[in-house]
């Protein structure tokens, strides 16, 4: 969504307002695609003494799925925005240089949301995950693998202890 920033010029308190969603179901996070539903965002711009302030919230459902047992989930995530928008260039890190007379809001909320996604999530805290010789869901179902395994290399060093 762009907003024209001309209607800000010397009207000082002078606020936009702006809500939107954006369709980011083609953005690849990590492999994977997992903006499923639209993106919401709103927020203003607000004029406070000759310096444009946008502040903003965007909130989006997360499809993922868990790192250990695989289960599908939807894990809400958000952020919330705070920047200056200023034609001078600057390394600060709340200020974003235009260079036109509108701003491309959706370029400032999005990295925002983005920064927010994790690269694993789990389906609860003490998840047990997946047996890795029969591939049982340990959530659920028990099985009878042997749950200690010797890596093959070190399978000499356990015979001459003893241990098997």
């Amino acid at each position: 969504m762009r907003i024209d920033l001309k209607k800000l010029n010397g009207v000082y308190g002078g606020k936009i307002t702006f809500e939107n969603e954006v369709d980011l179901s083609s953005e690849n996070v990590f492999g994977e695609f997992p903006f499923q539903t639209p993106v919401k965002y709103h927020g203003e711009i607000v004029n406070h003494l000759g310096v444009l302030m946008l502040s903003g919230d965007i909130s989006a459902v997360l499809n993922t799925h868990c790192a250990r047992c695989l289960k599908p989930l939807e894990v809400p995530i958000s952020a919330q925005v705070e920047a200056v928008l200023s034609r001078d260039e600057s390394d600060e890190e709340d200020v974003f240089q235009i260079t036109q007379d509108s701003v491309e809001v959706e370029d400032i909320l999005i990295p925002e949301l983005l920064l927010q996604v994790q690269m694993t999530y789990l389906c609860k805290e003490d998840c047990k995950g997946l047996c890795p010789i029969c591939g049982t869901n340990r959530n659920t179902n028990d099985c009878n693998c042997e749950s200690r395994q010797i890596d093959p290399r070190l399978a000499a060093l356990a015979a001459l202890l003893g241990d098997k």
